[in-house]
């Protein structure tokens, strides 16, 4: 009953459990009732994105120096008690349900979800 690491917006992979949202904005020209029934998200958490400054700060990252100091600076965010929190609760979580914690990019490897991961690794998440 492990945490899935997801691009929203795909296809749902079997027992993957409630999808959350870790965006800052909702999907652009998608009715908000159809978030979850076009495999977007179940519950939005954009308390476990970017402040906009590092989003706009990710997408300009155009080489591993740049992108280690986004990473640097969003663990910093991630530090703060609230995200904290929320990121002990999904660690003690993937240990009794499934669920999925998704963002938009492509690539999960230059994807703040990458620094989810490892954060939630760190406090012990089953992740797929």
């Amino acid at each position: 009953m492990p945490i899935h690491i997801v691009r929203l917006g795909s296809p749902r992979t079997a027992n993957e459990g409630l999808r959350l949202g870790t965006v800052r904005r909702p999907p652009r020209g998608v009715p908000k009732a159809e978030f979850a029934s076009r495999d977007f998200y179940d519950v939005w958490q954009p308390l476990l994105s970017p402040s906009p400054e590092l989003v706009a700060e990710a997408k300009a990252a155009e080489d591993a120096k740049a992108w280690e100091t986004f990473k640097r600076k969003f663990k910093a965010e991630m530090n703060h008690p609230a995200p904290s929190q929320l990121l002990d609760l999904l660690a003690a979580l993937s240990h009794q349900t499934s669920l999925a914690v998704g963002c938009y990019c492509e690539d999960e490897a230059h994807c703040h979800r990458s620094v989810l991961r490892e954060l939630l690794e760190a406090r012990g998440a089953k992740i797929v």
